[in-house]
């Protein structure tokens, strides 16, 4: 989901920095809502986690480039589920900074067009869990068929941001419709594995029981609201 080098030039990069702060906002609210739900020092401690998640998940898990932007197995939905959805936001917005800083300088620039690309649809996501999955239902009992719509919704929205910025920095051309056709072909993979993973990290939270209470996973992962 890194927008290539070139893709959003000049003045033109202003929208992803102002879409970005936006982001930012959210991010904010939802942060004060945890810690004052779960308090500071859980919050801190989940970002922290989801930081170092992250981070590996770019640089250790398979990645290569297809068109406009590179395809990544980022997680956002299982970051959500076990964490939350503001330490997952904190997580992939630092995680992909130290990233950018440590070992692709060269994405900085186009930093907040990243960061709106894995934002937004992890907002999204968490906005489906509320409708899709009841109140009765812990997110260790998340079914297949939940996970995947959750999958679809993150990963779609990711592709969806991408074809913007790469439309918006290149114009709607023979060339650039080709290459948003094969970055979307391409993460259907990701589409397909994720719920997968999802549901095998959920069945290995659910056999650990020492983490029920702890401030480390969201309380929903365990604990129903109703």
């Amino acid at each position: 989901m890194h927008i290539e080098p070139g893709i959003v030039e000049g003045s033109k990069l202003l929208l992803g920095y102002g879409t970005a702060a936006a982001a930012a906002g959210v991010s904010l609210k939802l942060a004060i809502d945890t810690v004052r739900r779960d308090g500071a020092a859980s919050l801190l401690l989940r970002s922290l986690l989801t930081t170092a998640l992250v981070f590996s998940f770019f640089e250790v898990l398979p990645h290569h480039p297809v068109g406009v932007s590179e395809v990544h197995l980022i997680l956002g939905t299982t970051l959500m589920l076990l964490f939350g959805t503001a330490p997952a936001a904190l997580g992939l917005a630092g995680g992909l900074l130290i990233q950018g800083v440590l070992f692709a300088p060269f994405d900085l620039p186009q930093y907040g067009i990243n960061v709106t690309t894995l934002l937004v649809p992890l907002f999204a996501t968490a906005a489906l869990a509320r409708r899709i999955i009841p109140a009765s239902t812990a997110y260790v009992d998340v079914s297949y068929g939940q996970a995947l719509k959750l999958s679809l919704a993150y990963q779609g929205g990711i592709v969806a941001w991408v074809a913007f910025w790469a439309f918006y920095g290149q114009g709607v051309g023979a060339d650039t419709l080709a290459s948003v056709s094969s970055f979307g072909a391409a993460y259907m993979s990701v589409v397909l594995l994720e719920p997968l993973v999802d549901l095998a990290v959920l069945a290995i939270a659910k056999q650990l029981h020492r983490l029920k209470g702890s401030i480390a996973v969201d309380k929903r992962l365990y604990h129903a609201h109703a």
